[in-house]
């Protein structure tokens, strides 16, 4: 008997551990070009990132682990699960870095933000992506195959995106090539990397600096002639591109509006 009451106390003090509030305060944002404009991005893990810092956890002594999460595909994003507190809030994605340090880990940029987060608190960040691309007119669809022509342009000069990532000591000229032109296939309306059709998906690949030629020029892309989809299909489509230089580990695309189609 003495056994099962202790048993019974210890139980109830286990639970009076976890007897706390959920976290319930919220960050909400968006990413926009040097226009004001959104930056259009993939959602999930190839999208734009978001990355949070508990600064008031770290200056008690605790071991801080980033919290992650990514931004919806018009670059906004939210997150309605946090502690209020003091918070260091930096974003990756298909733009010059917003954080950066030189090779002895010594910052030479540091644009991330410091908020702190009591109910609903609101953040913006301005960045200057790598690339701006656009669909020149409504995509046409011909025998099961869609052709799109896009525009594919430098939102960043190769010599100032050379000096922006210099500053770390680790710059190739090759980390500014364009790397290939996507056309994105689904039948979802968020279209991109991680929700494509594989199977109908279109893409363009470039050597070496060989897209420069055609850097402003208009680019026929199509899906996958091999694969002709079939009539009556109702299906959204979003062109990509990406640089050869990745951010937080990852060659992030910049990305067009999405476009619906549906197979005749």
């Amino acid at each position: 008997m003495i056994a099962a009451g202790m048993l019974s106390m210890n139980s109830c003090a286990f639970f009076e551990l976890d007897n706390f509030d959920a976290p319930e305060e919220t960050l909400k944002g968006r990413v926009v070009d040097m226009d004001g404009n959104p930056v259009l991005t993939d959602q999930g893990s190839e999208g734009i990132r978001v990355r949070l810092m508990d600064l008031e956890w770290e200056e008690m002594g605790g071991q801080v682990t980033p919290q992650d999460f990514y931004c919806k595909m018009d670059g906004t994003f939210q997150n309605t699960r946090l502690f209020p507190g003091r918070y260091n809030v930096t974003v990756d994605g298909p733009f010059v870095p917003l954080v950066m340090d030189d090779a002895n880990g010594v910052p030479v940029k540091d644009k991330s933000q410091t908020v702190n987060i009591e109910g609903v608190t609101e953040i913006e960040f301005q960045v200057q992506p790598f690339l701006k691309v656009e669909f020149v007119d409504y995509p046409s669809v011909s025998d099961g195959v869609i052709s799109a022509n896009v525009r594919v342009t430098r939102a960043i000069s190769r010599q100032d995106l050379a000096a922006e990532i210099g500053q770390t000591g680790d710059w190739q000229d090759s980390y500014a090539n364009v790397t290939d032109i996507q056309l994105f296939v689904s039948y979802s309306s968020t279209v991109g990397f991680r929700s494509r059709d594989e199977y109908w998906s279109g893409k363009i690949d470039f050597n070496g600096n060989a897209f420069d030629r055609q850097e402003g020029e208009v680019i026929e892309i199509t899906s996958n002639t091999e694969h002709p989809i079939p009539s009556g299909r109702h299906l959204f489509v979003r062109a990509a591109a990406r640089i050869n230089y990745q951010t937080a580990n990852v060659a992030r695309y910049n990305y067009s509006d999405v476009m619906e189609v549906i197979i005749p």
